[in-house]
This record gives C-alpha cells, structure tokens and sequence, in this order.
C-alpha cells in the first residue's frame, strides 16, 4: 500500500467523523477488492449505490474507493497525487514506491522494463499480468507475453499492483500478480492542463489535456510528448536518446441517471509512437570503471523504431443492483529494433560469436573487443546487426456480471466474467553485415529477408472466473476460482518471405487450467486487521518448446495491518512453492545463440518466500508545515529444489539462488509540505544480485553490484492556475551498474534535473 502525502494529513480528521467505517485515506486514491461499488459506497454510509459512468471500477484492479479491512492479501494504488511528487517517466522509478516488486533496470528511463512481482522473474515483464483500464496490454499477452511495449507512464491518473489471492480474478498469469494502468478519466467538469518540462540531456517535455462532461456526453483529449538526446555516448557523438509521442481520446455517451436502466458506452483511441537510440550491447568491466556511460563503436546504428494503436470499447449497465461491464478491444504494435546481434569471422582463439562471451573474456577476445570499440578493423562483415522486426496483434471481447445481494448475516458481492482472447506474434527478420573500418560501421551485405527469423505464432483463450466477496461482522472472505482454455500455435518458415511455401509446424499447445484461491481478512479492532490467502499460481506455457509445461505454484501470504491518526503499517509474508518454474529464451534474458527466442524451458521445483513492510506517518510542525514519512522495504528469498541443465538457466544445483533477484529492497521518503509548497527526498536501495543461479558468495564476474539512489523533487504553487517542479534523479550522481545481460554491464542513469512549469485551467 502506498502512503499518500496530503491524505495522510486528512487521516486523523476523517477517522473521527468515520469511526468504526474507517476509509485507509494512508493509501493515495485508496484500496479496494477490484472497487466493489455496494460495498465501498457503503463503507462512506450511503444506503443505496449510485453508478457513476467515470472510471470503470468493476474491472481495476482496486478502484477508488476502499475499505483496506475487506482487501486480503497485498494492495497498492498509487495516485495522481502520489505521481506527481516526482513526475517520473520511468515506471520502474514509480513503481519503487510498492513492496514486492522486483524490477530490473535497463535502458535508465525504463523504456521497456523488466518488472517482476514477489520473485516471479522479471525478464519483459513476461511473468506478470499486465493491463491498462482493466485490459490486457502486453503486445501478445500469450502467444508472445514479453513486453517490449509498454503503457506511457506519464499519462496515467494511477498504477495499481495486486499480489496475492485476489490476484486470481486477473489472469491468465497469477504466480507473481498484476499491475493494472489507469489511464486518464473523463472529468465531471471543462478544464484540462498544459506542462512543458526541460531537463539534462536536452530533455524537452510537453504534454497537455482538455476534457469535460455535459448531462449525457462527455470526453477527453490528452497529448504527450518527451525527447532527448541521452546520457549516454558515442565515440564518434550522436544522439543515444528517444523520442516518444503519445495521443489519447475518450468519448462517453450516457443516458440520465435516473432512468429505470443506466448505461453508458464509452470509446478509447491512443497512439504512440516511439524511436529509441538504444542497445544491448554493454561494456566491460575495465571500460566501465573509465566510462560507465560509453557506448562502443559497434552499437552506434542501433536503434527501435515502434509504433502502438489501442481501441477499446466499453459499455456498462445497472439493472437494480446488478451491475455489467462489457469491453471490446484491439491493440496493435509494430517494431524493429535494430542492434548489434553478434560477430562472425571471429578468431579461433575466442572461439564464440556471442557479444556477451566476448565482453565477460576480453582477454581472448582482444581482437573482437577491439572490432566492438572500433579501435581496429574488423575482418569484412564481421559485425551482424539484426533487424528484430515483429507485429503484433491483440483482439478481444470480455465482460461482467456483478451481483450484490445479502443473506442471512451476510452480505455478498458475485462477480462473474467471460473474456475470449486472440493475439499473435508476426516476425520477419533479417540481417545487415558490417565491417569495422577506421572506427566507423561501413555496409558490407544483407542477408534474405526473413533468413534470421520468419515464424507466425498465434494464440486463442477463454477465460472465466467467478469470485463472491463476503462480509460477515469484521470477516471478509473471497473465495475465487479462475478457469483457462488456451491453444497456442507456432509455423515457421525458411528464408521464405512471400511464405508461399508450407511452414513448419510446431506441436500445437493446449493448455486447460483451474486456478482456485481464497483471502480472508478480519477487522480485529478499529485499527488493526489481519489478513491472509491462499492460492494456485499458474503461468501458461509458450509455443515455442512443446516439452514446456505450465508454470504452477501453492502460495500462501498472511499479514496485518494497522492505522491509527495518521499512523500506518503493514506487513506481509508470502510464501511460493513452485513444482514447475519455467524459463523465457529472451535477446533480453541474454541468451541469443543458447536458446531458440521464444522457447521456455522447464524449470523443476523452486521456492520463493520473503516479507513486505510498508508504513508511513505524518508528522505535525509549526503553523501549517507538516513532514509525512513513509517507507516500504522487501525481503526476498528464492531456491531451486532440483539439479538440471539447459540452455535458459544454464547449470543449476539444488539450493542455487535465483538470478536477478535481489534480497534486500528498501525504499524511504521523507518530505515538508505547506498548503503552496512540498519538498519530498527518496532513496532507494537494492542489494547486489546475481546473474547465473548460485549459493554463497557472489563472484564479480557473475554480480551487479548494490547501490543507494537518492532523488528529489519540489512542487511550489504559484497561484491557482500555475504550479512549477523541479526535480533531481540521482541527486549525489552515484555510479551504479543495472545489469550483466545481454552484453555486458549497463549503467544506470546519472544525475539528471527536470523543471517545468504546469498550467491548469
């Protein structure tokens, strides 16, 4: 849960007009078992429930509105206002602020991030279920679930993570949890903002939002736009940055409210278009201590080019107290990434064409290494440059019943739902070869189209669950269980771009899987519940290695949670015993040339079991200062339960701890905030990981070192109409690595400020 600057501040008054129905206003925006409107509106004491056609709640993942004792599990909202402290770009910054997220950095703006939830992996976020409004969002959430797209973090009104039993209402993948992203609401009223930000590296930010509603239409507009030029850089200059544009529209129609049936039928359009100088290719570990943020010569071409159109459309009803959600939608994305694959040519005395391998032995890969900076030429068309060029399609229909009702003692909210799902992965790829010539990349072939990849995977589900919660006295309940009939399918094709050939089929994959789980929460006093679940994790297998089986796992969490004027904490242990953990053969995972992208491979039995702490405070000063505190820390813990080999994991011995995860995360803040000004510092701290399965000491060759990352921000209000930010990212400039994978060490993002100013209307 996330403890909210200004709210905290209201806890104490509001606690007293609410007694015994207390709202967890410590959470920004609040907290709720995917926003049960009877419940909640009845938590704020009105009798009746009224629908408001604004935000869908029915299918977040919390929902504004709250009751905290009747969340099991873990639940956590961030807020407008929680977002705005420090105005992140990177969801991975962002998401810091919520316990039992694992995330692995990459690129330093988190441009495609890696986000794992309680130790399920992080690679692409291919391990969790990922949505925006409620849908899934992930470019082929089956065929192809590894994210190289991902929502605009800016642009969202709230990001919200669910881990533990609830998790089963939002599949298919349940094992870690699901991050949901609300985009930007429609509001009651005419009115919208303007924000233009400039920063280090020739950032240049703006972004602006109009919107309104009238008696029975309404609507929003929202444009965004961020540039810069890096941080990092080329031997020979030239831009190592992004230049992202995102476009939003909302339309509503609704009928009056007090008509026997009310409904609304919303449409949503969005667009972004993104283009990335980025790479995988890292740096040694000499060449990282001189210049962490150098780039080789060898990378200089790289860089994604993306494009992603969504349209969705969603229609609700209430007919007495039932209520309905229906939602229609399509995404689409294209890519091509073109970077650095690997070398040919290369010597004997290196003996490997991988990137990675060359980099982590630069000893006897001295003439390679020496091709990748561009200090020596390189033997004619040495250097392979792919272009990763995929389409992807999701299509889908899914939709909500949700009866409230009350029985003797009791009081349920049903929820049933039925989503069918289609999506697909099209790749086409081929490759460029180059030669290292005066330290300049100089053209030297191109291979046949579709000669490095030419394969259709696609995926058809039905999805179904059926979840009631009830309420009886302090006790809540939510049993839920979730059904998944998916069919996944793979051809590929041989240097044959028209594919007027027959393809070569892989097994087809059927997967039909129940997924049962129940939370239990129990208000023991005004102050402190107490709350826990248990449940089946279930990640479905890919199409690409038919001995591939399901991800599945027994979890268990219990916890409390207390709150009392202003006051809160929370702690939860989670326990995860997996008897099969699978595997993703990613460019990302750092696996090219060991693995067949797109393959998972079976993991055996493995545990993961740690504790989330969070708790914040609000403390009161002189005249009208206050300084909120808050803090959330994990505890992590992992270990396979077999010995086994394969080309993903690599050697494993019973008791090995996981890759890329790390033990110990600790987040603090602590702020002063007046009714016009707000100061806010962070700091972050992630313990060393490391990056092949292991026990005991981390060796170098094999660690990412731990680090302590400060940031932050201050928000001064002008007038009513102008507010100015400022904001400072890694504030004492610390040099830190991120990552080993795919090639070499990364660097995480230096000292970078932002100031703006944000005009509202």
């Amino acid at each position: 849960m996330r403890i909210t600057r200004k709210s905290i501040r209201k806890l104490a008054k509001m606690e007293q007009k609410m007694k015994s129905k207390t709202i967890n206003t410590a959470l920004l925006g609040s907290v709720s078992t995917a926003a049960l409107i009877a419940i909640s509106v009845n938590a704020y004491g009105v009798d009746e429930p009224t629908i408001e056609f604004l935000d869908v709640e029915r299918i977040q993942v919390i929902g504004e509105r709250t009751d905290r004792s009747k969340v099991p599990g873990s639940a956590t909202r961030l807020s407008q206002e929680d977002l705005d402290t420090f105005k992140y770009q990177d969801i991975l910054r962002t998401l810091r602020m919520v316990p039992g997220v694992n995330i692995q950095e990459e690129d330093g703006y988190g441009l495609r991030p890696n986000i794992g939830l309680r130790g399920s992996g992080v690679e692409r976020s291919s391990k969790i279920t990922l949505m925006e409004d409620g849908v899934l969002i992930a470019p082929a959430p089956y065929a192809a679930p590894a994210a190289y797209y991902f929502p605009t973090a800016v642009r969202m009104q709230a990001v919200e993570v669910r881990k533990g039993s609830a998790a089963v209402k939002f599949g298919p993948r349940s094992v870690g949890g699901a991050v949901n992203l609300v985009s930007r609401s429609i509001p009651k009223e005419f009115g919208g903002f303007a924000d233009l930000r400039v920063g280090s590296d020739d950032l240049f930010v703006t972004h602006s939002v109009i919107g309104g509603s009238g008696k029975n239409i309404g609507g929003v507009v929202e444009f965004f736009r961020s540039n810069n030029d890096g941080f990092k850089e080329l031997p020979g200059g030239g831009d190592t940055g992004f230049d992202v544009k995102d476009y939003l529209a909302k339309f509503r129609v609704k009928t009056d409210e007090d008509v026997a049936i009310p409904q609304s039928i919303e449409i949503k359009f969005s667009r972004t278009n993104g283009f990335s100088n980025e790479t995988y290719l890292g740096l040694t570990d000499t060449d990282f201590a001189t210049n962490p943020n150098m780039r080789y010569a060898a990378s200089a071409l790289d860089n994604i080019d993306t494009k992603h159109d969504q349209i969705q459309l969603t229609h609700q009803a209430r007919i007495g107290n039932v209520e309905l959600v229906t939602t229609a939608y399509r995404n689409t994305f294209e890519r091509d990434w073109f970077k650095l694959h690997d070398l040919k040519n290369t010597t004997d005395a290196c003996g490997s064409s991988s990137g990675a391998f060359v980099l982590a032995n630069p000893d006897i890969c001295a003439t390679e290494l020496s091709w990748l900076r561009g200090e020596a030429d390189s033997a004619e068309g040495a250097i392979r440059i792919r272009h990763n060029a995929r389409t992807y399609e999701a299509k889908g229909i899914q939709s909500l019943v949700a009866v409230p009702f009350s029985t003797e003692g009791a009081e349920h909210d049903l929820e049933f739902s039925i989503r069918y799902h289609e999506d697909n992965e099209d790749r086409l790829q081929f490759n460029e070869r180059y030669s290292m010539v005066d330290g300049a990349l100089v053209f030297s072939s191109a291979d046949n189209l579709g000669a490095a990849g030419n394969r259709l995977v696609e995926a058809k589900a039905w999805a179904f669950f059926a979840q009631d919660t009830i309420t009886v006295g302090g006790w809540t309940f939510v049993p839920g269980v979730r059904f998944e009939a998916i069919q996944l399918n793979r051809m590929d094709w041989t240097d044959d771009a028209d594919r007027l050939t027959e393809g070569k089929g892989k097994p087809e994959v059927k997967v039909n899987a129940f997924v049962p789980g129940i939370g239990v929460s129990y208000r023991y006093s005004d102050n402190l519940t107490i709350t826990g679940g248990l449940f089946k994790g279930f990640n479905p297998p890919g199409a690409g290695n038919p001995e591939a089986k399901e991800e599945s796992s027994l979890n268990v969490e219990a916890g409390l949670i207390y709150d009392r004027n202003g006051f809160y904490a929370e702690g939860i242990l989670f326990y995860s015993d997996y008897n099969n953990i699978l595997g993703d053969c990613t460019a990302a995972s750092g696996q090219p040339g060991q693995c067949d992208i797109g393959d998972q491979f079976n993991g055996g039995a493995a545990r993961v079991y740690g504790l989330e702490l969070l708790g914040g405070y609000n403390v009161d000063l002189r005249g009208s200062w206050t300084m909120p505190l808050s803090f959330n820390y994990t505890y992590t813990d992992s270990e396979f339960s077999t010995s086994f080999s394969d080309s993903f994991w690599g050697e494993v011995t019973q008791g090995d701890h996981f890759p890329y995860l790390a033990r110990h995360q600790l987040t603090m803040a602590a702020g002063l905030a007046s009714e016009n000004l707000s100061t806010t510092i962070q700091a972050n701290y992630v313990s060393s990981t490391r990056t092949q399965p292991g026990v005991g000491e981390i060796f170098n060759a094999e660690k990412v070192g731990g680090r302590v990352v400060v940031d932050i921000s201050a928000n001064y209000q002008l007038s009513d109409d102008i507010g100015l930010f400022l904001s400072v990212d890694n504030l004492f400039d610390k040099t830190y690595a991120v990552s080993r994978r795919p090639m070499g060490l990364l660097p995480g993002k230096p000292r970078t400020v932002t100031g703006g100013v944000k005009y509202s209307f």
